[in-house]
């Protein structure tokens, strides 16, 4: 029986315990907020996003920070797994749009709760309200770790599963990356990933609150694509949001140039608001809508067609008197209202601060780390779990499905030193 410490009573360190304790293994999780899965229950807007329902080689074409780093540890602990081990405490779970699990409940409670009632069956202890300052070792291996309080514990394992930097207040405070530094890990250049992007573009205001669904973006550089998608965004007072534009995000962190490119104004937001229809049809429709309203004004005509809170923006754009009769509105003018509905563009002048994103790009680099076992290659009898690795994805569950499979595998959590 090996003395397991875990540092992090997030999604990570919660399975590194379960895996542990079943083991025959004495475990204690050490979690500095009063409790433990702070951030879980925020996941999923609350409803806890618990996975995604593709397979081993989808999660790893979603994950574009080290993708591949995740081959051997998916395949120990995967998707199945996960959903296999709540369902047994009850969780009964669903899929949604786009291969997104969730709890039946939408309740995130509940995934917690499930959690928790299995670390107490297997005799995990659980220390809140407690930081550990050091991990302590000798020789090359793990000796124990030095609380906040000042006592020290032996540990023959210690697995780190603080998180990264985002969300702060869930306790996700990058304390990790000092701790693994200390011991002579590399630590690469953290960012925020699947985080709101930032407009100075006016409109954004005016249109704040607005939900757009079933639309595509195109994040472009000038005219080149950096990443395209179809789904819903949000309209914020700062720029835009919303699950297409958290995606978008996770791409251009890592796009050449960004900083600079962001600051000259040369990225580009381009959302088609009719995505369904090609221009022709897009200006069939428009025209069959204004021969039902022969008499109407230009800016009366377009309820049919966008969101009320669209239509003034839109209006503005065709630089089309807004009170111009829809039977006088020109060919050439409803290629301009097409152009518009087709090609909405706004910049993006930067990217909004890491304590607001979902995840943190960037951590312990996997050039240090077992992949086989998240085991460092610098201390043996150290392990990393869930966020703090150098490993992010996109939106959809697969950064929960990290988390989960990343925790030790039973195997090698049973090795003796």
């Amino acid at each position: 029986m090996n003395n397991v410490i875990i540092i992090g009573g997030g999604p990570a360190g919660m399975l590194a315990g379960i895996s542990a304790a079943k083991s025959g293994n004495k475990v204690t999780i050490i979690e500095k907020m009063n409790s433990c899965g702070k951030k879980l229950l925020i996941t999923g807007k609350g409803r806890c996003n618990i996975t995604n329902s593709t397979d081993i080689n989808g999660f790893i074409e979603n994950t574009p920070c080290n993708g591949k780093f995740l081959y051997s540890v998916l395949n120990n602990f995967d998707n199945n797994d996960i959903i296999e081990l709540l369902e047994q405490e009850g969780v009964k779970t669903k899929v949604e749009r786009g291969g997104r699990v969730f709890p039946v409940s939408d309740k995130s409670q509940d995934v917690l709760n499930a959690l928790i009632k299995i670390l107490k069956r297997l005799n995990v202890k659980i220390l809140t309200n407690i930081e550990v300052k050091k991990i302590n070792i000798k020789d090359g291996l793990i000796k124990g770790v030095k609380l906040s309080t000042g006592e020290e514990l032996n540990a023959d394992k210690v697995i780190l599963a603080t998180g990264g930097k985002s969300y702060p207040v869930t306790g996700s405070t990058g304390d990790g990356y000092i701790l693994a530094k200390e011991l002579g890990h590399t630590i690469t250049n953290i960012k925020p990933s699947l985080v709101p992007l930032i407009s100075k573009n006016e409109e954004c205001k005016i249109l704040q609150g607005l939900s757009l669904r079933n639309v595509t973006i195109k994040l472009k550089n000038n005219d080149k694509v950096i990443y395209e998608d179809f789904g819903e965004m949000l309209f914020t007072h700062y720029g835009v949001s919303g699950p297409i534009i958290l995606s978008a995000s996770a791409h251009l962190i890592r796009y050449k140039n960004v900083d600079k490119l962001l600051k000259e104004g040369n990225i580009k937001l381009e959302i088609d608001l009719k995505p369904a229809l090609t221009e022709e049809k897009l200006d069939a429709r428009i025209l069959r809508d204004f021969g039902e309203a022969k008499n109407k004004e230009f800016k009366n005509s377009l309820d049919k067609l966008l969101p009320q809170k669209l239509i003034s923006t839109v209006i503005e754009r065709t630089k089309i008197n807004p009170y111009k009769r829809v039977n006088e509105i020109t060919k050439e003018e409803r290629i301009r209202i097409v152009n518009v509905l087709k090609k909405f563009e706004i910049s993006i002048n930067g990217i909004r601060p890491i304590e607001e994103a979902i995840i943190t790009s960037g951590g312990i680099t996997t050039k240090e780390i077992n992949p086989k076992t998240m085991e460092s290659k610098i201390i043996k009898g150290l392990y990393f779990a869930g966020e703090i690795i150098d490993v992010d994805a996109l939106t959809g569950g697969f950064n929960l499905q990290i988390a989960w499979s990343t925790r030790i595998h039973s195997r090698t959590l049973n090795c003796c030193l």
